[in-house]
């Protein structure tokens, strides 16, 4: 396995004679993998002639010094995780320095709104440090497609946009959510979690999914009350946000139309993690 610190020594081997011509499939990750991560390397494999995967993780992109401080770091785990899938992997670890050119600091992007709802109404800034590493990352990379989860959606959307606006030759591919066995989507943070509440967050999968029952038959608005309602009575959990937004523009709906699709977002705290998920309604 080929694992790489710098940008020129990864440019310099991805545009070597043997590669230069081959199809990269591209996976960013902050570490700590976990098997969503590997089935989207997986998939990359399957549609790529070879794969880069990142390991980074982007001090721009936390609006808490705290969580930036309690973000595990798994490197040598990751890297045997990794080799499973293949030794072929390639594996793009750089420093914060080398990434930003020693500016450690987020450019300003206008997504046409759909940094300024949800995730962007709770984490100031975020979306600008989010912006900014992709788009390193992806220059660096050059990648043919770039894999995300859709379980951080609204970063998935927002990526599609910003490789539109920087002109970006790259397709951005959204693939399902990998769930733990009762539900709960996963997730780094889930390593932060007890035992006992580990098991006990599938009530954040089960609350969805009975919104997208709801969601048939009742408007957003008492969907909306219903779930606040089941989080009132539920001490383990704070909800910080539960939206049904039309997919294309994330905009919170007031009323259903006929033809639109939509998706149903949440975040909530436990044991101080923070916890995000989100599902198709139609």
């Amino acid at each position: 396995m080929q694992v790489f610190k710098f940008k020129k020594d990864l440019n310099g081997f991805l545009q070597s004679k043997t590669y230069k011509q081959k199809t990269i499939g591209f996976v960013p990750t902050m570490g700590a993998l976990h098997e969503g991560h590997i089935a989207l390397v997986k998939r990359a494999y399957e549609e790529n002639d070879l794969v880069v995967v990142s390991i980074f993780v982007n001090p721009t992109q936390f609006d808490s010094k705290d969580d930036l401080d309690k973000y595990p770091i798994t490197l040598e785990k990751d890297l045997q995780l990794l080799k499973k899938v293949s030794d072929k992997i390639i594996v793009f670890t750089p420093t914060k320095e080398n990434i930003y050119d020693n500016q450690i600091k987020s450019n300003s992007y206008n997504f046409n709104g759909l940094e300024k709802v949800m995730e962007g109404t709770f984490r100031e800034g975020h979306f600008d440090g989010v912006g900014t590493i992709v788009e390193l990352l992806l220059k660096a990379v050059n990648p043919s497609k770039a894999y995300f989860g859709e379980k951080d959606f609204q970063q998935l959307q927002i990526i599609k946009k910003l490789v539109t606006l920087k002109a970006i030759s790259c397709q951005i591919i959204g693939c399902p959510i990998e769930r733990e066995p009762n539900g709960l989507a996963r997730s780094s943070r889930n390593e932060r979690l007890s035992k006992s509440t580990r098991k006990k967050a599938s009530f954040i999968y089960k609350t969805l999914n009975t919104a997208k029952n709801k969601f048939g038959t009742e408007s957003a608005t008492r969907i909306k009350d219903w779930v606040n309602n089941e989080f009132s009575k539920n001490s383990l959990f704070k909800l910080e946000y539960f939206e049904i937004t039309d997919i294309d523009t994330l905009t919170p709906i007031l009323k259903k139309q006929k033809n639109r699709k939509y998706r149903a977002f949440i975040a909530a705290y436990t044991e101080e993690v923070r916890l995000i998920d989100n599902i198709a309604l139609n």
